[in-house]
């Protein structure tokens, strides 16, 4: 049986890598992938499969035609908050792959936000005629149910990408915190110098290591300009492989983060996690795990205050319990079983 995969795939984005990863990891074995892709032959040599183009028609149409099921592959990939295309090209898919008969499986999905009615309307269509469905959040789940559409509620599947240590991480300076920026209209130049002073106070208080985390190449110019005001304490780690970027919490005592997947990847290998967020996604994680954290929008202005609540959180706060983790872990190990049963021959 051959699954095509549908996402936001080789965009050098590490959360929806890490999304990728953990479907590959996860389809049974009689299916063999076949992966859209910005980045084809980059996909292909990384991950041993056959991709091809996912912004060519011609490509998609031949895909389709040579596979026997389309799978959205996980994220927040029904939105219009973002690109008012967003939902019409992924809904376009699902919807030409529903009439030529393929089984349809909208896979570890976090819907919305879906602020305009035809995007409403195009979601509720092409969810209601997928063979299977699983979300990551109760939201996406609430909003399916209004709409009279069954489904799996999981935790996000990247709780069970299987992580690798990362090599050199142990012959840096311990304790190690990690942190991970984005840029964003929401995160101002004033919020991000109010956060690099605090950075620097909280470094300084603590005396620990900071790892710079880029998880896209367009924080890596944040990651610089931080990394240049703390030289001799700070490293930049650009991993692009997956389960690399996830070992590398492993050998972090806390990680303050912007991206969803790096708050995910952190808390499952028990680090203690700091939310900023810039996106109800981050709210809906922060909700699920009790996660302290502050809206970008509602910063403090005073970096002091900033600095004393991290170093409150550094001193006194505490990680998930193993047990807890392991029981994420597990629930969204569901997510493979949806698949199992989709894709039975």
């Amino acid at each position: 049986m051959r699954a095509l995969l549908s996402g936001y795939y080789g965009k050098g984005n590490g959360g929806d890598e890490a999304l990728l990863a953990t479907l590959l990891q996860m389809l049974p074995p009689h299916v063999k992938p076949v992966v859209l892709s910005g980045n084809p032959q980059q996909t292909s040599e990384f991950y041993g499969v056959e991709a091809h183009e996912r912004m060519s028609i011609l490509s998609i149409l031949q895909a389709l035609r040579s596979c026997d099921a389309l799978i959205w592959g996980g994220g927040s990939l029904i939105q219009d908050a973002t690109s008012a295309l967003n939902p019409f090209y992924y809904g376009g898919m699902m919807t030409l792959a529903q009439k030529m008969g393929l089984k349809t499986i909208a896979w570890a999905q976090g819907i919305g936000p879906v602020k305009r009615p035809v995007t409403r309307w195009l979601a509720s269509q092409t969810f209601g005629h997928c063979t299977k469905v699983s979300v990551r959040d109760r939201a996406s789940a609430a909003m399916l149910a209004d709409w009279q559409i069954p489904c799996l509620l999981a935790p996000d599947p990247v709780w069970a990408l299987e992580a690798k240590p990362v090599p050199g991480l142990w012959d840096l300076p311990a304790p190690r915190v990690a942190l991970t920026l984005r840029s964003h209209p929401q995160l101002t130049e004033a919020r991000l110098a109010n956060l690099t002073r605090a950075l620097i106070d909280f470094q300084k208080a603590t005396q620990t290591f900071i790892l710079l985390l880029p998880f896209q190449h367009q924080d890596l110019d944040i990651a610089q300009g931080i990394h240049a005001q703390l030289k001799d304490v700070s490293q930049i780690m650009f991993l692009e492989e997956p389960q690399l970027l996830k070992g590398v919490f492993r050998g972090v005592e806390m990680a303050i983060g912007m991206r969803l997947h790096s708050l995910i990847m952190a808390a499952s290998e028990g680090c203690r996690c700091f939310a900023l967020s810039y996106d109800p996604k981050i709210n809906r994680l922060m909700e699920d795990l009790d996660m302290p954290g502050w809206d970008l929008s509602t910063l403090p202005e005073n970096s002091n205050l900033i600095g004393k609540t991290w170093l409150e959180y550094y001193a006194n706060g505490d990680p998930l319990s193993p047990e807890t983790i392991q029981s994420l872990v597990d629930r969204a190990l569901m997510h493979r079983d949806v698949l199992r049963d989709a894709l039975r021959t």
